[in-house]
């Protein structure tokens, strides 16, 4: 999945990664993927050790192989992957949060643990042979950390139009209070893909990860993963992978003129609405109207309108999703 690192990033890796956005040999890379522990822990390692990687339960997972043991500017960290060193900025905070020293090398994995979803949770070397038996050419991706509305739903099938299948692809992991819970996401969706869409043209598998909402630079690390699974586009939409005020609204559509050697194509989406003088969704490239005419759906207006118990329009989610999530109690992370 996190092709073509084969381990935890070192110094001079992560120095390039947070400067320029590749790795040292020039592969484009954005997110640094780091293992921290404690510095008591530390002081008993030894560069050239092979050290066992454990779960909670201290089952051993994989080995790793130490070529380097690091401290590194977590202020320099924040601010070039995030754009910020505030610590409100919840990828800041976990960034922070984590212990003061990094552990670098080469990992060989022993146990391959797959999450509690299990039916949805396949590897690239499994959605890769996936499409090709499909006989899909073209496969577009979409990132998704909420259940679906009428927007997410229309740009997918835009999307569709133009590509072989659709391959949707939900952050499964912790995340931050207020966000829906996995399982809520993967009920919503496979309600919609049973209901609402061709069963040869999609795919749904999750994606374990621990969202940094780092905007613009997630966006392209989103791209890279979703390359990895075989998909050959990749859906943009606004504000993508966005927190708060900290990335404008297409910030995550600009930085891709700075990769232009992915090797997946982005799609970008603008806002799309529901247009009640148009009577269909539309975006402001397709629609004539003000926004007096506009119903916009989003994930923030609709965790607003469960929590206070007020219907959802059907221009704004299908009633099928709505159910959903009304029934699930509490939906969200606590």
């Amino acid at each position: 999945m996190f092709s073509p690192l084969e381990g935890f990033l070192g110094s001079a890796d992560l120095e390039c990664v947070i400067s320029e956005g590749h790795l040292t040999n020039g592969l484009a890379w954005t997110i640094p993927i780091l293992l921290a522990v404690e510095e008591p822990q530390a002081e008993n390692l030894k560069e050239g050790q092979t050290i066992v990687l454990t779960d909670g339960g201290k089952a051993p997972l994989a080995l790793l192989h130490l070529q380097e043991k690091y401290k590194f500017d977590k202020i320099e960290i924040a601010r070039g992957v995030f754009g910020t060193d505030e610590e409100k900025h919840p990828g800041v905070r976990m960034l922070f949060d984590n212990p003061d020293v990094f552990l670098a090398g080469e990992v060989d994995l022993l146990e391959d643990i797959r999450t509690p979803y299990e039916r949805y949770d396949l590897s690239p070397k499994e959605t890769r042979y996936l499409f090709q038996q499909k006989g899909w050419d073209t496969v577009v991706a979409f990132q998704t950390r909420n259940p679906p509305h009428r927007a997410h739903e229309y740009i997918q099938k835009c999307a569709l139009e133009i590509c072989d299948g659709l391959f949707i692809n939900p952050v499964i992991g912790r995340k931050k209070p207020g966000d829906f819970t996995d399982e809520l996401i993967l009920k919503a969706y496979q309600t919609l893909i049973d209901d609402f869409y061709p069963q040869d043209r999609v795919v749904m598998s999750i994606l374990p990860w621990q969202m940094r909402y780092a905007g613009p630079k997630e966006a392209i690390f989103h791209a890279i993963v979703r390359k990895n699974f075989g998909c050959t586009h990749h859906i943009i939409g606004r504000d993508h992978a966005g927190v708060g005020d900290y990335y404008d609204t297409y910030a995550a559509h600009r930085i891709f003129a700075d990769f232009p050697d992915l090797g997946i194509e982005p799609l970008f989406f603008e806002h799309s609405f529901y247009c009640q003088a148009c009577e269909n969704m539309a975006t402001t490239k397709t629609c004539p109207h003000d926004k007096s005419s506009w119903l916009s759906p989003s994930g923030t207006k609709i965790r607003g309108i469960i929590t206070e118990g007020v219907q959802v329009a059907p221009e704004i989610m299908r009633p099928e999703i709505a159910e959903v999530l009304v029934s699930a109690g509490n939906p969200f992370v606590e």
